[in-house]
């Protein structure tokens, strides 16, 4: 069936629907390679100047273990931590050239590490400098056509998986786990919604969403569920489409539940500040030999691997499930017979290298199954103070998100009086817009690096936490001026990684009370080309909803003349206008 096709899904049969999934899968590896293939056909110095590669780099050590120390002169690059990048000497193309993980980046060295190489370490690095970091991806196309294939056969997927995402089949509630549920909930100090949502997903027989507006607690209630279901014995699967997602769960859940047995199994360069022990393998760890109930964190595709393949769970438990495919979220479910689905669908959806195509099956399984009356939304956000609240809940969540009493009057307080930039750190002002005025910038602007640099600094001169500031932009190019400049400013790795700067993906699930967000971008016509990127509702939803008690957004209001070139931004572009205007708006004296 060509994927241009669309399939109307109540009516279709389990065979066509299956076929549409697998074309999804092909057409995403297949783009996503082609993509690559253009990529490293480009000559090196575009490469680099795309930030798409680092050259000149010497190596610094190599480590039994696989770990590659590198420096390098210039590193202007897109790369962060956890990215799949190839190292080689010329081009990917060419040999040497391997995969590795880049593990640290802290500019002029980096770490990379790849555990899977089967020549010798000596002839490999006998030539230390000259070597090149590319940009690479890790192809898990077959996973998900192996899971694909393997519902059909199962009775799990012929009569819940299938059924249930083509509409087919609606979840019950048993009544008396309700009600035990609600008695639970009122132990556990769940408020209203929270209360509803857990007593909900606790009592299906299938499968039950909770939606999380930011704030509201979603985390809480996962772990407290997961709590209650191993206590009752069951196995539980917890799973997201990142490992960052699958650590806060694990963390939250270790923080209310210290005794329910946990682990997570994955790679342990992928475990950083995690609470519960990690393992690379099931069988490595103590829960192999338990009969009783136990939580499992690891992603969907662990699940078909060797590391956690065969373990079956009673209830599989997905976080962030607004980021989750179908084919995807097919293979967390073939582990287990209950589905629990926790996402925001007004939050960002999957991260997909297609553009076109059928917009309900390129839609998450959170998106797909919402709004079929077996779904919750809560919405006490214990995050966002008043002032933040408000735009978010008029123009994503009809107006029913509000601050709890305790966030809603929350202002950021300074052990001293700011020299710089005082009227941008007034705590009065809860939202500011710092005008720049700057014109013709595309993803990267250096005055708001700048700008958001001395907005940092300021802060660390009065003594302001560095951990609970957070930088937030559209752009790794925008994250990694950001951070080159920081650097020379405060010397100490450690100090400066306390302070999160990074894209609007990696900050989704983080808060901190204070957030800049950098919009980069100020040439209309490149923000109209990339509309459907830089005005994505959803994105500018999880931007402005990080802080839980200072947002300042750093940008140039030329940016909104996009219109002028796509009127059909007209709306997208109205959204971010709306809420510059709900913001104090400064401009710098040196800019006008």
């Amino acid at each position: 069936m060509p994927s241009s096709t669309r399939l109307n899904l109540p009516n279709a049969r389990a065979g066509e629907f299956l076929d549409y999934l697998r074309r999804l899968v092909i057409d995403e590896a297949l783009t996503a390679k082609q993509n690559l293939l253009e990529l490293w056909s480009q000559p090196l110095a575009t490469r680099v100047r795309q930030g798409r590669a680092i050259e000149g780099l010497r190596v610094v050590k190599v480590g039994q273990d696989g770990r590659i120390e590198l420096a390098c002169d210039r590193n202007q690059s897109r790369f962060r931590e956890g990215d799949f990048l190839s190292l080689n000497r010329s081009s990917p193309f060419f040999q040497p050239h391997f995969q590795v993980t880049l593990e640290v980046d802290d500019g002029h060295q980096l770490t990379v590490c790849s555990r899977e190489l089967a020549f010798n370490w000596g002839e490999v690095f006998g030539e230390v400098t000259g070597w090149i970091l590319d940009e690479d991806n890790l192809d898990l196309s077959q996973y998900l056509l192996d899971a694909l294939n393997h519902v059909g056969d199962t009775t799990v997927g012929r009569e819940r998986i299938l059924p249930l995402l083509m509409g087919r089949l609606r979840p019950m509630m048993d009544v008396a786990s309700y009600d035990r549920a609600i008695t639970l909930a009122e132990d556990f100090g769940l408020n209203y919604d929270q209360t509803e949502a857990f007593a909900q997903a606790y009592a299906t027989d299938i499968a039950y969403l909770i939606q999380g507006p930011p704030g509201t607690g979603k985390t809480r209630v996962l772990a407290h569920l997961a709590q209650t279901l191993v206590e009752d014995g069951e196995r539980v699967l917890i799973t997201a489409f990142t490992h960052r997602a699958i650590n806060n769960a694990l963390n939250k859940l270790a923080e209310v539940a210290p005794d329910v047995p946990a682990i997570k199994i994955g790679e342990p360069s992928r475990a950083d500040g995690l609470r519960v022990e990690n393992y690379e393998s099931f069988q490595d760890s103590p829960l192999a030999d338990m009969s009783e109930g136990y939580v499992i964190g690891a992603t969907p595709f662990a699940t078909r691997s060797q590391h956690l393949g065969g373990v079956e769970f009673e209830t599989v438990i997905f976080d962030e499930a607004s980021q989750i495919t179908l084919p995807l979220a097919v293979m967390g479910m073939l582990s287990a017979k209950r589905f629990i689905f926790i996402g925001d669908q007004k939050q960002l959806p999957p991260v997909l290298a297609t553009r076109k195509g059928d917009e309900a099956l390129r839609a998450s399984v959170f998106g797909t199954l919402v709004d079929r009356h077996f779904d919750t939304m809560l919405t006490e956000s214990y995050r966002l103070s008043t002032e933040l609240a408000e735009w978010s809940s008029e123009q994503f969540y009809q107006g029913k998100l509000k601050s709890t009493a305790e966030a809603a009057h929350r202002r950021v307080v300074y052990a001293a009086q700011p020299e710089r930039w005082a009227s941008v750190l007034d705590p009065d002002r809860p939202k500011v817009f710092v005008d720049l005025l700057h014109r013709n910038t595309t993803t990267r602007s250096h005055s708001e690096a700048d700008a958001v640099v001395g907005l940092i600094t300021a802060l660390a001169d009065i003594g302001f936490p560095l951990n609970e500031i957070g930088v937030v932009t559209p752009y790794r190019a925008q994250a990694r001026e950001i951070r080159n400049l920081l650097r020379p400013l405060i010397v100490d790795a450690e100090q400066r990684r306390q302070i999160v700067i990074d894209t609007v993906e990696r900050m989704q699930g983080q808060e901190r009370d204070l957030i800049i967000f950098s919009l980069a971008t100020s040439n209309p016509a490149f923000a109209s080309q990339l509309a459907e990127f830089f005005f994505q509702p959803e994105r500018l939803n999880v931007a402005i909803t990080r802080p839980r008690k200072k947002l300042i957004i750093v940008g140039s209001s030329h940016v909104l003349n996009a219109t002028e070139y796509d009127p059909d931004e007209q709306l997208p572009a109205d959204m971010l206008r709306n809420l510059l205007s709900t913001c104090y708006t400064y401009i710098p004296e040196y800019v006008t």
